[in-house]
């Protein structure tokens, strides 16, 4: 690089060999304000979370208030029936999810992907339920979808099926309820993820299939569906990792229930923690729960990297 250069200082040297305060380089201490920002949003908060949770801290009794040890710990992991549902129906919630959402963005970026009047329109209305409050979301689909009396659902199966069906689908069937939900939410955020790749793949390409008589089936089995393997693997990488912490449909449309039939591990944090005033078990429980996590998204993230690297 020449003198004058952005990247050279007025000296001829480049900037990342000047020095500021205590010899550090000059691009490190510019970007030292955000660190210390985000050590101070969440490591400082999670580090007070892990003291919390070695505590026997329950806001209703605060004068027992003690060093437990590993107390909290050794009851969730043991004696605590409601973390393993909790566990279980977090599984439930991602895996179900990620995989319908995954099919049905496809479904969404295949529409999309052809040209046909009204394609803007049609894209921008595919693409607004991940634009809805999440909150505002998960009302609407309760009390105005979902409602077993008045609610659009019902009136479809009552007035489209015979024998007058019209069930309480969040009374008899809370999680399979809330997958549908998410799957509506998350659908076109697979759908824009899947677009980009389906757009990236050469048009001479799939001219070409044609021309040797592929069908339309077998042009989107053969070139599309290969093309979208890295794609898919990193909508499914993402969807998990913000669908795993969902809580406001839970809390919003069915709390949990009924019993603990659609508590997550999310929600059963919220439920020690708040509802439930016991400081302690739910600092342990969300350490748990970060454990867990970090686990699942390393695991993750290595198979996209194996993938990308192969």
């Amino acid at each position: 690089m020449a003198k004058g250069d952005p990247g050279i200082g007025p000296d001829g040297r480049p900037l990342e060999q000047h020095k500021g305060w205590f010899g550090q380089p000059i691009g490190r201490l510019l970007i030292l304000p955000a660190l210390v920002y985000a050590v101070a949003v969440t490591q400082v908060p999670f580090l007070l979370t892990i003291y919390y949770s070695f505590q026997r801290w329950n806001l209703q009794r605060p004068n027992r208030r003690g060093f437990t040890g590993f107390d909290n710990y050794r009851f969730l992991l043991t004696r605590d029936d409601d973390f393993w549902a909790a566990l279980a129906n977090t599984v439930v919630f991602t895996v179900g999810t990620v995989l319908l959402a995954l099919a049905v963005g496809m479904f969404y970026a295949e529409l999309v992907n052809r040209r046909f009047p009204g394609r803007g329109i049609v894209r921008t209305l595919l693409i607004t339920p991940f634009l809805v409050m999440p909150a505002a979301s998960a009302l609407v689909w309760k009390n105005m979808m979902l409602n077993p009396i008045f609610g659009v659902v019902g009136w479809l199966t009552r007035t489209g099926l015979p024998g007058d069906i019209s069930p309480n689908f969040l009374g008899r069937y809370p999680d399979w309820s809330l997958v549908g939900v998410l799957t509506w939410r998350w659908a076109p955020f697979m759908m824009l993820i899947l677009l980009a790749g389906m757009q990236s793949i050469d048009e001479q390409i799939r001219e070409a299939a044609r021309v040797d008589g592929a069908t339309g089936w077998q042009e989107f089995r053969d070139i599309t569906l290969p093309h979208l393997s890295r794609f898919i693997q990193l909508g499914g990488l993402l969807g998990t990792v913000y669908i795993v912490q969902e809580f406001d449909a839970i809390y919003l449309m069915t709390s949990g229930g009924p019993g603990n039939a659609s508590t997550n591990l999310s929600y059963l944090v919220y439920q020690r923690a708040v509802a439930g005033s016991n400081v302690g078990l739910g600092a342990a429980l969300g350490v748990i729960v970060v454990l867990i996590s970090i686990v699942v998204i390393t695991f993750l993230l290595r198979s996209l990297d194996r993938l990308m690297k192969d």
